[in-house]
């Protein structure tokens, strides 16, 4: 399955409170790799998590990393920006 969101926009929500959207450029069984990253800590803002990923979806990313190593033992879901209801 992972294999095909490859080269598309995804939302890896993790089990901190960090929300990373971004190109899924590889993976492994221990990582992904994420090129132009919006790597977003919740913390940061009064904004919750689907929120924040709805925003990204309907006006677009603002990349703050060129590319992301994530470990895939932190996140708890991985959907494709686009299956995100813009509604």
């Amino acid at each position: 399955m992972i294999d095909e969101m490859l080269g598309k926009t995804v939302v890896l929500d993790m089990s901190s409170p960090y929300v990373f959207i971004g190109t899924l450029q590889a993976a492994d069984e221990l990582f992904l790799v994420l090129v132009d990253v919006d790597v977003h800590d919740l913390r940061d803002s009064s904004t919750n998590r689907e929120t924040y990923v709805h925003e990204a979806r309907v006006h677009g990313l603002t990349p703050n990393r060129a590319r992301t190593v994530v470990s895939r033992n932190q996140i708890v879901s991985m959907s494709l920006l686009g299956e995100v209801h813009a509604e």
